[in-house]
């Protein structure tokens, strides 16, 4: 029997998030009202002139040098010509013969399984509208707010031979596009999306087989589901004697499977030309290196800073260092309490359980960076306890509310007076004979038992250490 593998390449399209569009001064905000955030350039209209971002131009060479790209000194712009509804111009400005970066690379798997994955090239380029589809009207109607917003696309070499290596390369791209701040790679918002190119072929074999395309993916769940029945349909074809037809296919990810949508286009069918109404671009020696300088430290190297400097565990550097906004709120969130590491376990089991629960990534995360070192600086000083520390974060989770006008407008701070905490004790002392005198026999659970009973009269505003010291005065002298 014969055996089969996957090729995979993938072209993974990012939108830089600069404030204003590649050619024109439109907004590139996400979720405006459509249509408001367009223009007669970004719209297309005749007799309009592009004129180029040079903040797009930086951040395609930052996101070059940090994925171990060469620059491409000498530049230019290129028309890729096909009409689809949503690029009003019936061209797409793009490169196809100078690209920004090339010959790049991307470390993936660790150990043994660290492998290397190429980038062909990077280049820039402006994206195309949105077409909304409206079943209930049935007809498509164009929102032409993402006309012009300026991309990279990432072309990878079809190094990729399963599922699993094309979402640790795009985990490990999304993650350092963060870190560098070009991008935010909101793939739910389409910020991030991967096109991918798969072929089968005998494994041993150099030959390649005819590819299918998958545009526009934008969940890494779907993505690997896609690959995992595409490589199943070729095989299937394959093996019963049937043709792979070079085509584009579109994923349905509800119903599990792919449908073709056309033929696959080559190069020559966009008929590409040099783009007449740009200048070429020079990209100066003293331009890459500032830009160099400018790249803030990345993963490998804060993680390993992490481990050494603040003597955090490899498990909670690994999982904080995955994601930038994580990054940011630990950063803070330490400075502000001043222990490292107590700010990673506030991060650790009680923020990301919240994000969890709430089904929020930390990017969408809605928390001032400065609220949780708040929280934890209050525990650490004794205004409020453990208990109604995490209230406090729990209530606040996606609200602007400062931490500590909230505990002060609630009455939320620890109680430490002695009478008010005896009489709490004697409460539940009286209230609980049972459990006072299954401890007296020797039970070390009914003394937590009353503790939390001692708590709960507290409302949950004891001091803790205050409430079990009293607690364990008042029964010692009942022996």
């Amino acid at each position: 029997m014969i055996e089969y593998e996957a090729v995979i390449g993938l072209e993974v399209h990012v939108e830089l998030s600069t404030e204003s569009k590649i050619f024109c001064a439109c907004p590139t905000a996400f979720g405006g009202a459509p249509n408001t955030h367009v223009c007669a350039i970004c719209s297309g209209m005749p007799g309009t002139l592009p004129a180029l971002n040079r903040e797009v131009l930086r951040y395609a060479i930052r996101a070059g040098l940090a994925t171990n790209c060469e620059i491409t000194r000498d530049g230019k712009f290129d028309r890729k010509n096909y009409f689809y509804p949503d690029l009003p111009k019936a061209y797409q400005i793009s490169q196809l013969y100078l690209p920004v970066c090339r010959n790049g690379r991307i470390e993936i798997g660790e150990g043994k399984n660290k492998k290397t994955i190429g980038i062909h090239e990077m280049h820039i380029e402006e994206d195309a509208g949105k077409l909304v589809h409206d079943p209930e009207g049935n007809c498509t109607l164009v929102d032409y707010n993402r006309c012009g917003i300026p991309l990279i696309e990432i072309v990878s070499k079809p190094d990729f031979r399963s599922a699993d290596e094309v979402t640790d390369y795009l985990e490990r791209l999304k993650t350092t596009l963060q870190y560098i701040g070009v991008s935010d790679c909101k793939m739910q918002e389409g910020s991030m999306r991967a096109d991918i190119n798969l072929s089968v072929r005998p494994v041993g074999r150099e030959e390649l087989g005819t590819r299918t395309e998958m545009k526009n993916m934008a969940s890494l769940k779907a993505i690997s589901r896609a690959i995992e029945a595409e490589t199943k349909r070729q095989i299937s074809r394959i093996s019963a004697g049937k043709p792979i037809k070079q085509q584009t296919r579109r994923w349905d990810d509800d119903k599990g499977v792919s449908f073709s949508m056309r033929s696959k286009e080559d190069a020559h069918d966009y008929k590409y030309f040099p783009e007449p109404d740009l200048l070429p671009l020079r990209v100066s020696d003293g331009m890459i290196e500032e830009i160099r300088r400018e790249i803030p430290e990345l993963r490998e190297a804060r993680r390993a800073r992490y481990i050494k400097e603040l003597g955090l565990p490899e498990y909670d550097a690994d999982i904080l260092t995955s994601s930038f906004p994580l990054v940011r709120i630990f950063e803070r969130t330490a400075g502000i309490c001043g222990n490292a590491k107590e700010a990673s376990n506030w991060i650790m089991t009680d923020l990301l359980k919240l994000l969890k629960d709430e089904q929020v990534a930390p990017e969408d995360m809605h928390f001032p960076e400065d609220s949780l070192g708040k929280i934890i600086r209050m525990t650490s000083e004794g205004v409020i306890n453990r208990s109604v520390g995490r209230r406090v974060l729990t209530e606040l989770f996606g609200s602007d509310t400062d931490p500590i006008t909230y505990v002060k407008d609630n009455g939320l701070a620890m109680v430490s007076d002695q009478s008010v905490i005896e009489t709490a004790v004697d409460r539940a002392i009286r209230e609980n004979e049972k459990a006072v005198a299954d401890y007296l026999c020797g039970n070390p659970k009914s003394l937590q038992f009353l503790i939390g009973q001692a708590m709960r009269h507290l409302r949950g505003k004891g001091d803790p250490q205050s409430v079990q010291k009293i607690l364990f005065e008042h029964l010692e002298k009942r022996r």
